[in-house]
């Protein structure tokens, strides 16, 4: 439950499929659409959802073409901007499957403990007390064969890797003390770009977390 008082403060850090990247004409989904804002809805005025996605976001690496997507150092700045949190949800690596970075799901993984370390820690600041942390696997990829982001990955091979993501998540999230789920587990990534969300699965998306949400707020894991 949040020190601070009434609302629970959750903030929902990631990559694009938390900012709500539409497949198809690669726009942004409305607030009656995206899971992060259905997961306010779902909660209630008990809580207060606080949106951190970021389009091309990695675990900790700075993208050569792109540039600023390094997740590590974001996070450093969103956990002052948003203090106190009470719980940080975490959902990253989809970016570090990309060809460029040609990384195995278990040194994606390896990558993340770096950010869960960083996120139990608490910051030298008056409100820096460390949050309560979901880690969430991102869905595992589809098919690329008539992807537009075809390019951006290798086929079979990032898809083999991420969906292996789940299992080293949920190892380095019990190593570090935070709770996990996987987003595999109630969705699938959209046929059309093979890599984000379609509407109709938002909602449930949404649904599955503000379960996850509501335990870590009402019991102490400490």
């Amino acid at each position: 439950m949040s020190q601070s008082g009434k609302p629970v403060s959750v903030v929902c850090f990631g990559d694009s499929l938390t900012w709500g990247f539409k497949p198809g004409d690669r726009t942004r989904y409305g607030h009656d659409v995206r899971w992060t804002r259905l997961l306010q809805k779902e909660l209630g005025d008990d809580f207060y959802v606080i949106e951190e996605g970021l389009n091309g976001r990695t675990t900790v690496f700075e993208d050569p073409v792109r540039g600023d997507k390094n997740g590590l150092e974001h996070l450093a700045t969103v956990r002052k901007t948003h203090m106190p949190i009470d719980i940080l949800i975490i959902m990253l690596g989809t970016n570090d499957l990309q060809t460029r970075f040609g990384m195995s799901a278990g040194a994606i993984a390896f990558a993340m403990s770096r950010l869960l370390d960083y996120a139990r820690q608490p910051t030298d600041d008056p409100e820096g007390r460390a949050p309560k942390v979901l880690l969430m696997s991102p869905p595992p990829l589809g098919d690329f064969s008539v992807s537009p982001l075809e390019p951006m990955f290798s086929g079979d091979k990032s898809r083999a890797e991420s969906e292996k993501l789940k299992d080293e998540y949920k190892r380095i999230a019990a190593e570090y003390g935070a709770a996990f789920f996987d987003t595999g587990s109630v969705v699938t990534v959209s046929k059309v770009d093979a890599v984000h969300l379609d509407p109709e699965m938002q909602q449930p998306l949404a649904e599955a977390i503000a379960g996850e949400v509501r335990t870590l707020a009402w019991n102490d894991r400490d």
